[in-house]
């Protein structure tokens, strides 16, 4: 029997976990053991008596910055599958391409800095990748290890029911999800669009495609731009 997809979580807050993955698909996938979660308390790598996981930084300024022996103690004293992933403003913005590419591989270690961060040394001798969730500021990396853990344990085998529902989410080719309605038919005055209700299937689909366009056009400009990019390539091909 395949090991399940592993999470292991490396962080100073172990109890923030599971918290909302817990719950609903991610919960019950994890019940049912398609994935797996563990959580390791980088305090227990401390090496004096008060757990001391951080110091100034080297040329002054405000806040305190997680140290390179510590964290690297937590790293090398918990193997485990995947990719070491740290989450921070400072990474490249995570989008579902490398999301897919996360669930398909037997796991993640994800790293949640605090304070003003961790040492860039530790960083750099474990190759360490940095992601980021956009561009705002957490108190901490945990909420984003969240994030990030729901958003590929979904994509797991048997965690969502009709899997081709995701065939047709947003970022999955390129742009924004199209608008959805259900009943009733009219609420407030306002109809569900008559294309919906004609039972004409390529008409449909076709309006779908209108609208995921246009809500792409509009809202996000440089996915736009990447997707017109894309389907020219496509063309020449």
């Amino acid at each position: 029997m395949n090991a399940p997809w592993t999470a292991t979580v490396l962080t100073i807050f172990p109890e923030m976990f599971p918290g909302p993955l817990s719950h609903s698909l991610a919960g019950k996938a994890l019940a049912d053991g398609i994935w797996r979660l563990d959580t390791i308390d980088i305090r227990d790598f401390a090496p004096d008596k008060h757990r001391s996981v951080d110091d100034s930084p080297f040329g002054g300024g405000p806040g305190m910055v997680m140290r390179p022996d510590v964290i690297d103690a937590a790293i090398t004293g918990t193997p485990a599958p995947g990719p070491i992933l740290y989450l921070s403003p400072r990474g490249h913005r995570l989008e579902q391409a490398r999301v897919a590419a996360l669930a398909a591989g037997p796991g993640v270690r994800l790293l949640c800095g605090r304070f003003e961060g961790i040492d860039q040394r530790v960083i750099e001798a474990n190759q360490i990748e940095e992601l980021s969730l956009g561009d705002f500021v957490l108190s901490g990396g945990e909420p984003a290890a969240i994030a990030l853990i729901d958003a590929c344990v979904r994509l797991l085998p048997g965690v969502v029911g009709d899997a081709t529902t995701l065939d047709e989410e947003s970022f999955q080719h390129g742009l924004l999800e199209y608008p959805h309605y259900t009943r009733p038919q009219d609420w407030r005055g306002h109809a569900v669009p008559d294309v919906l209700l004609s039972g004409h299937h390529d008409n449909i689909r076709r309006w779908r495609a209108a609208q995921a366009e246009a809500a792409t056009r509009e809202r996000r400009p440089d996915l736009w731009q990447r997707y017109l990019a894309h389907a020219g390539e496509a063309k020449k091909v």
